[in-house]
């Protein structure tokens, strides 16, 4: 009990609230199955070759901050710009893909809701049609809602909108619960919109994002073993990491243009 009394005076002194006895750097990783103490590598893969032009070995438990920062990394290693960055629902969060889009990218990640409304029946934010022109929301029954004010929440501002015709509403048990229905819209909302139009052109894109990605890191994770990292501590996986990459990148490119223009090329 002793012991445990220390860990929690270590565990609630640290930012994150965790600590780990095995290895200090790793952290809780959010997964779809069980959860899993470890780390979270990024990469970005070209969508011609599939060879990793970038990575990052973090203990972020999350892909939500990881965008703008792989975006960055891709331009320098290409020495491009305008360069067009597929990402799954995993990376949407409204201020990275605002910072990304001043960066000069153009993003294309899926939106995750996270409203109740769908799940119970009601319509969602997106059955909401938001009219440019008059800043106004055109709901299902015709009805407008109309800007109300702006309301700050977690350091970002919104416009609030509603309408007094909800009270009289036939279809409002599709709606809403409340007394009126409330839609909120984001400062920079027209260029998560500018992102959806893209995606809804890009109708292939999530299925390149797997082709590209994924192929990678199961590539990778077949060669690692069920051992996964043999090394602990940040920079050490991050080294271990880097030679997994390194390895294969060159078996991609000796597939790609064959052993001897590979030895040519270095050779030059």
């Amino acid at each position: 009990m002793q012991r445990l009394k220390e860990i929690e005076v270590e565990m609630l002194a640290a930012p994150d609230k965790q600590v780990s006895l095995t290895d200090p750097d790793s952290r809780s990783m959010k997964t779809r199955a069980q959860g899993i103490v470890g780390y979270n590598v990024q990469t970005a893969v070209d969508a011609e070759h599939h060879l990793i032009i970038a990575h990052e070995v973090t203990n972020e438990g999350t892909d939500r901050r990881q965008l703008t920062n792989m975006s960055i990394r891709s331009k320098e290693a290409l020495g491009q710009d305008n360069l067009t960055i597929i990402a799954d629902r995993s990376y949407f969060r409204s201020e990275e893909i605002l910072a990304s889009y001043d960066a000069g990218f153009r993003p294309l990640v899926p939106a995750t809701y996270t409203s109740n409304n769908v799940a119970q029946g009601r319509f969602a934010k997106t059955d909401f049609i938001y009219i440019d022109s008059d800043n106004e929301y055109l709901c299902p029954a015709g009805e407008r809602l109309r800007c109300t004010g702006i309301t700050t929440y977690a350091n970002k501002k919104y416009y609030s909108y509603t309408s007094k015709a909800c009270k009289g509403c036939h279809i409002k048990t599709q709606c809403t619960t409340g007394k009126e229905r409330r839609i909120r819209r984001w400062e920079h909302a027209d260029v998560l919109g500018d992102m959806q139009a893209w995606l809804e052109q890009a109708t292939e894109s999530m299925k390149i994002r797997r082709q590209t990605v994924e192929h990678p890191f199961g590539t990778i994770k077949a060669r690692m073993g069920a051992t996964h990292f043999l090394t602990r501590i940040l920079g050490r996986v991050s080294t271990e990491m880097s030679l997994h990459i390194l390895a294969y990148n060159m078996k991609r490119v000796i597939n790609i243009v064959g052993i001897n223009r590979l030895m040519d090329a270095i050779e030059a």
